[in-house]
């Protein structure tokens, strides 16, 4: 997953959160970036047609961009999952999101293999922990990035 994956997976979350379009504070407050490389990227997925970016109002995923997210997501629930349940790591959310910019799809895929993933993800989500709903641990909510 690279960092344009990360992106669009946090708007998706945003998006559901905010029930409309993403803020782009919003969307540099959960990635820990400043408001301006957070408008940096949202012009580059909206060059690749996965966002479009309405000035003063937020963003939006295209169909395609949602469909990406939520790959982007159900990678992420993977390797915490994988984290957390199987290897037992402590600090499974911040691992997470070391891994997720360097785990690919292939190796995911290996991943998902171990962990017998549920049928509701990427759905099991849950921004307010920042963590799969599906974990064997207890995940309490999570402090944004810096």
């Amino acid at each position: 997953m690279n960092t344009a994956d990360q992106y669009l997976k946090t708007i998706y979350v945003v998006q559901k959160q905010e029930d409309g379009p993403a803020s782009t504070g919003s969307i540099a407050d959960a990635l820990g970036v400043s408001p301006a490389s957070a408008n940096e990227m949202i012009g580059k997925l909206e060059e690749r047609g996965l966002a479009e970016h309405e000035k003063y109002k937020g963003v939006r995923l295209t169909d395609d961009g949602i469909v990406k997210a939520r790959d982007a997501l159900q990678t992420y629930c993977i390797i915490e999952r994988f984290l957390a349940n199987v290897l037992a790591v402590e600090e499974f959310r911040e691992e997470a999101h070391e891994l997720e910019a360097v785990i690919d799809d292939t190796v995911a895929e290996r991943l998902d293999t171990i962990i017998d993933r549920q049928p509701e993800c990427p759905d099991c989500f849950d921004p307010e922990t920042d963590a799969c709903a599906c974990l064997e641990v207890a995940a309490v909510p999570a402090e944004p990035e810096r």
